[in-house]
């Protein structure tokens, strides 16, 4: 069936919203990450400013999609694309609020001598950046195998989070008054393995949509046979 025009015009709407958010929280992950490995508060303001925009969109949209959905009734395709845009929506505001913890964990450690060159969390971002910008490429290009490479990731960066915590616990464990500083990267890394499990929860959407199958079903059914 051909897609009005005016459905077309306001799906294409939809989706450069959700590239804007998607944009801006890659951003804000590089920004706080950055501010953490170079000790700088100058990227603290940007990504405030940057959650604000986040914050907006997530209203807009919502109000887009919910507008699609009682005034243009769509079917099928359309309507899955629509539900799923409002799950990627809260997924991408999520990861907005996880890139301001991983701020004001880099404000508190600022202010401490260095415990360590970081290594794995820079590791860790540019892995969670990537998987989020290829979790929205593979909605919007509608790509199943591209969202199946991003939940083939989640184990590399859950296993960073296990090196990053088995390296800051010998710290912890040696000299105590390393304890305050070690916790907050241990919560950074914890807040970038969100990171990455809201991309996760991007990429089952985008399986969802494309094959119409939910993916946490069919995993749960292969693990028990």
């Amino acid at each position: 069936m051909t897609i009005p025009r005016h459905l077309d015009e306001d799906l294409n709407l939809l989706k450069e919203k959700l590239l804007i958010m998607a944009s801006l929280a890659e951003s804000m992950i590089h920004k706080a990450v950055k501010s953490l490995v170079e000790k700088e508060e100058s990227y603290f303001k940007q990504v405030k400013e940057e959650e604000n925009k986040v914050n907006h969109l997530e209203i807009e949209i919502d109000e887009l999609c919910l507008k699609l959905l009682a005034l243009k009734q769509p079917m099928a395709t359309d309507l899955r694309f629509i539900t799923s845009a409002m799950k990627i929506n809260s997924n991408l505001e999520r990861i907005g609020d996880l890139a301001i913890n991983i701020i004001e964990r880099a404000a508190f450690l600022l202010k401490q001598p260095q415990l360590k060159p970081l290594i794995d969390i820079p590791r860790m971002a540019d892995l969670a950046q990537k998987m989020v910008k290829d979790s929205l490429d593979a909605f919007i290009k509608k790509d199943a195998d591209l969202a199946r490479s991003v939940l083939k990731r989640d184990d590399e960066i859950d296993d960073l989070k296990n090196q990053i915590f088995r390296e800051l616990l010998t710290f912890m464990l040696s000299d105590q008054s390393t304890i305050p500083r070690a916790l907050e990267l241990i919560l950074v890394s914890r807040h970038l393995e969100r990171i990455g499990d809201h991309a996760t929860n991007i990429a089952e959407d985008v399986i969802y949509l494309v094959q119409g199958k939910d993916i946490r079903h069919h995993i749960e059914e292969e693990n028990r046979n």
